[in-house]
């Protein structure tokens, strides 16, 4: 420990970079290099060793200091909240076991006070939140019982009841299953809460019987919500909350590269696959290719809300195995991290994978493919790498805690639009049709519930290309069977073969979306049968004259209309109710891939976020060291 707090003071006054250079060369003797092997409980190795810097940045949030939890339950007003996972059975059979086991108690329910929904990020209010705040203050709330957490999407929904009364002064508890107490918790810690307790239910919500819930209600959640609300806070459950920060540019660790990968192995710091050692040396080397200084926040990302610098992004890309002139594209990926339009949906258990295509001369001179295979390419590939270390570094998104796909998820990929192939289809590039610039350099972000799965259009009549199309985005809606949300965001991917055909008749992506508007229609017994027993929440299970009223129902709220017949359907009937499964605005045509084959591939998923890339001005010098021609040399007119 001496050894390290010197170390700690020589690092303290290295204020050029030249001296911390030295500094570095310090570090890694072999003196540190065995207070670091003590420090791990590492043996001595001959092979050659690195100092490593951390690839995480500080959270923005400070803890709050919780009110002690109740004495008793007895005389107190609690509410129970929540509208996910079978609330409707196990949140009245609470009620019912407080006011059996203490009688002076006062029970409100969710249609009395309502529910907090997510809980915003720092400095942002929601008028949802604010309502739930007001009443329960104004209702002298002394306890709230929170769930059911049994999905990636609804454990932070019915979290963010907890953390606002915890914010209040009000004991919490947050019901959730056996995958999603962990991001019940860590969801609390992200939000500035330090311990929020979690009442666990043995399984799957929606997969138990009515008596298995009450049941299991009763004799496993109860005694956990007595205990959550009554027994005070111990010391460990706070101290597993602190942090401490240095100086983002600090080496945290030295070894061989075997070591460093076990090392950010343990400290959650990677995928799994090797890593580039993250020297401060070569993350200094990135910081030349981007206007920002290393210090500079480039965003405070959620959903840990770290403040994550250009330091933080170029060590990341270090890891990843990117080029530094990579650096402009990987700055504007980490900005459009932070966008609720694609973030939304990356935590939900149906795993949705986040991917981004670029537009514009950068991608080019930087030779980023756009052609057949392209996001197996080593510059594609490594900047999909970037992609998946940035959602756990610098968001703070973790497999198991905070996206929790049940099958696991896709390493995220890099596309690049060929807007060569754009220019002789005569159409316009996708950053172009949203409001970017022809020879600006633009990065989307998107996510994905399908990849693969394309289709090969064997005619040249563009109105039979256009329904085969239609035909696949009908069946190509938010989860299997089309059983979500009746529109989604969609990605079509078309080759230029494709898109040539096409054009012929729809002059323009807005002119085709048009029409597959009209066209991409799907029966509504169909829809209703789907959303009904496939239904992503709770269990439905009515029988066919509950089928028949949903039907009835669902047809008033998605509008559903008598129109003609899909082309595609093997009906004798000229018209058939049906149901529209595109809005405007939703859906991105993009032409790419292998230019000598007809091919399109629709992947239904989440919104988009487009960043526009910010280069230095040096750009052109600093390129013409290594070997790129002038960026200008990649325009198109």
């Amino acid at each position: 420990m001496i050894m390290k707090r010197i170390l700690a003071l020589i690092f303290a006054f290295a204020t050029t970079l030249s001296a911390r250079a030295q500094v570095q060369r310090m570090v890694c003797d072999e003196t540190c290099r065995t207070e670091y092997q003590k420090e791990e409980q590492l043996q001595p190795t001959a092979a050659p060793g690195y100092a490593v810097v951390s690839p995480v940045g500080f959270s923005n949030v400070e803890m709050i200091r919780q009110a002690p939890r109740l004495e008793t339950l007895d005389g107190k007003t609690i509410a129970v909240v929540g509208v996910s996972f079978m609330t409707h059975i196990t949140h009245p059979e609470i009620k019912r076991l407080i006011l059996k086991n203490y009688p002076k108690a006062k029970v409100i329910l969710l249609d009395e006070i309502g529910f907090s929904g997510p809980y915003p990020a720092p400095g942002v209010k929601r008028k949802q939140n604010e309502e739930f705040k007001a009443k329960l203050q104004r209702m002298g709330v002394d306890a709230v019982i929170s769930g059911n957490g049994g999905c990636g999407l609804c454990t932070p929904k019915e979290t963010g009841s907890a953390i606002t009364a915890e914010y209040l002064g009000i004991p919490a508890v947050v019901i959730a299953g056996p995958g999603f107490s962990d991001q019940a918790r860590y969801t609390a810690r992200n939000n500035g809460v330090p311990v929020m307790r979690v009442a666990e239910y043995p399984g799957a919500f929606a997969a138990d019987s009515e008596e298995t819930l009450l049941k299991n209600t009763r004799e496993i959640l109860w005694p956990q919500i007595v205990k959550a609300l009554t027994a005070p806070l111990t010391v460990e459950e706070i101290a597993a909350a602190a942090t401490v920060k240095g100086d983002i540019r600090d080496d945290v660790f030295y070894g061989t590269l075997e070591e460093i990968d076990d090392y950010f192995k343990k400290q959650n710091w990677t995928d799994g696959l090797p890593i580039i050692p993250p020297t401060f040396e070569k993350v200094s080397e990135y910081l030349k290719y981007t206007p920002y200084r290393y210090d500079e926040t480039v965003a405070v990302l959620p959903i840990a809300h770290r403040n994550t610098t250009a330091w933080h992004v170029a060590v990341n890309a270090v890891m990843s195995g990117c080029k530094p002139e990579y650096m402009p594209i990987l700055i504007a990926l980490t900005k459009g991290l932070g966008d609720g339009n694609f973030r939304r949906t990356l935590a939900s258990t149906h795993a949705w994978s986040p991917y981004c295509w670029l537009n514009g001369p950068v991608a080019r001179q930087l030779r980023i493919d756009s052609g057949q295979g392209q996001i197996n390419e080593a510059a594609n590939a490594a900047i999909g790498r970037f992609m998946n270390l940035a959602l756990m570094n610098l968001c703070g998104y973790y497999v198991k805690q905070d996206r929790m796909g049940t099958f696991g998820y896709l390493m995220p990929w890099c596309l690049v639009e060929d807007e060569a192939a754009c220019q002789r289809v005569g159409w316009k590039p996708y950053h172009v049709r949203q409001g970017f610039s022809a020879n600006e350099s633009v990065i989307t972000l998107g996510s994905t519930l399908l990849w693969g799965n394309n289709m090969a259009p064997s005619t040249t009549d563009p109105v039979k290309v256009m329904q085969l199309l239609a035909w696949d985005i009908s069946e190509r809606a938010q989860f299997a069977l089309g059983s979500g949300r009746q529109f989604t965001f969609r990605t079509v991917m078309m080759t230029e073969p494709v898109a040539a055909i096409l054009a012929q008749k729809y002059k323009s992506p807005d002119a085709l979306e048009r029409v597959l508007i009209t066209e991409s229609r799907r029966p509504l017994k169909e829809r209703a049968f789907a959303n009904y027993y496939a239904n992503p929440g709770s269990r439905k299970d009515g029988g066919e004259h509950s089928l028949k009223q949903y039907t009835a129902h669902l047809g008033r709220v998605e509008e559903a209309a008598v129109t003609r017949t899909p082309a595609w359907y093997d009906s004798e009937a000229t018209e058939i109710k049906t149901v529209p499964t595109m809005q405007h605005g939703m859906t991105a045509f993009l032409i790419t891939g292998d230019n000598a084959r007809n091919k399109v591939q629709t992947m239904p998923g989440g919104g988009y976020a487009s960043v526009a890339l910010e280069l230095p001005r040096n750009w052109d010098e600093l390129m013409q060291e290594l070997g790129y021609a002038s960026l200008k040399n990649y325009y198109l007119r």
